[in-house]
């Protein structure tokens, strides 16, 4: 697959800048795959346009504080994003200006150790994470409570970003589910857009999961699995696969991969040329998901973490 084929237009008023007041107020642009209908529905309206007994997987990662701002040794401002810990305080990290940087250079809590390429450090940090959330870059307002950058089942500290389908859900909306969780810990390679020519020459980083072993047995029972996210789905799949339990999964869904365990997808819609977009198009086809897309231009939904949703059923 080109790359190119991620690539779509839309009008820069149309990426959320800013949450909803109330999580489930967003638009669920609802799609069936059978049959090739659409309908557009509230969040909220979720549990009814679920099959009877289908089991909701999310992932319970919680987001780091992880954007630091500091000051150079000569005064200058400078950043550093944490993305990884490694132990003994030891971190990956994301620090700029990184020409202006040095290894051994001190920055507030942080140590500079290593200098590994394209931005990334290996730092030690003093304590634990005392920064901001790690918005993305295209949400340039504030954000007045970090919490809406985190869902509300959000448990296990450790990701470098929000795994957004999640953001959408009320603790009542999610007990009118049944559900199940997964830990993927979310790492910007996920975002990363892809700058080779076709698709498969992008190389995507591994990302840390965990799955209690009853919730594995729950999920490979289940009759019908919806899977919240994209993260959700690289952690079923790879475990469909024979992946254990516990570890790093770098497996990339590309458009012709077969799907083992998801059945139905909750997803928001995605950067043009992310790895993000290629699953999509994977699960609901690449002709499809580009209707999809404008639909939802045309019918002003909102885009990217704060934005809307889409069910593909």
């Amino acid at each position: 697959m080109r790359t190119a084929e991620l690539d779509y237009d839309l009008p820069p008023e149309l990426i959320a800048q800013r949450p909803l007041p109330r999580r489930d107020d967003s638009r669920l642009l609802v799609y069936e795959r059978a049959t090739g209908a659409t309908r557009h529905r509230s969040f909220r309206d979720l549990p009814a346009e679920l099959p009877e007994g289908a089991l909701v997987v999310v992932n319970d990662t919680r987001v780091l504080p992880a954007r630091l701002h500091v000051r150079r040794p000569g005064g200058g401002e400078a950043e550093v994003l944490l993305l990884e810990p490694l132990g003994d305080g030891h971190w990956e990290a994301l620090a700029r200006p990184t020409r202006r940087l040095r290894a051994g250079m001190h920055l507030g809590a942080v140590e500079l150790v290593e200098h590994r390429g394209e931005g990334r450090w290996l730092v030690k940090l003093e304590g634990r994470p005392a920064g901001e959330a790690p918005l993305p870059p295209y949400i340039v307002e504030p954000l007045a409570d970090p919490e809406r950058y985190q869902t509300v089942y959000a448990e296990e500290e450790g990701s470098a970003a929000a795994p957004t389908a999640g953001l959408h859900f009320t603790p009542g909306l999610l007990g009118r589910l049944e559900a199940e969780r997964i830990t993927l810990h979310v790492g910007l390679d996920t975002f990363r857009p892809v700058s080779a020519e076709e698709l498969d020459e992008h190389e995507l980083g591994s990302e840390r999961y965990r799955v209690e072993e009853s919730a594995w047995e729950r999920i490979r029972r289940a009759e019908r699995v919806v899977a919240v996210g994209t993260t959700t789905v690289r952690v079923l799949e790879s475990l469909a696969r024979g992946a254990p339990l516990e570890g790093r999964t770098t497996l990339f869904v590309t458009p012709g991969f077969e799907f083992e365990r998801v059945d139905t997808l909750v997803t928001n819609f995605h950067l043009p040329r992310s790895t993000l977009l290629a699953l999509v198009m994977a699960f609901a086809g690449v002709e499809e998901t580009r209707r999809l897309y404008r639909i939802a231009i045309e019918e002003r939904y909102r885009f990217y973490s704060f934005g809307d949703a889409m069910l593909l059923l």
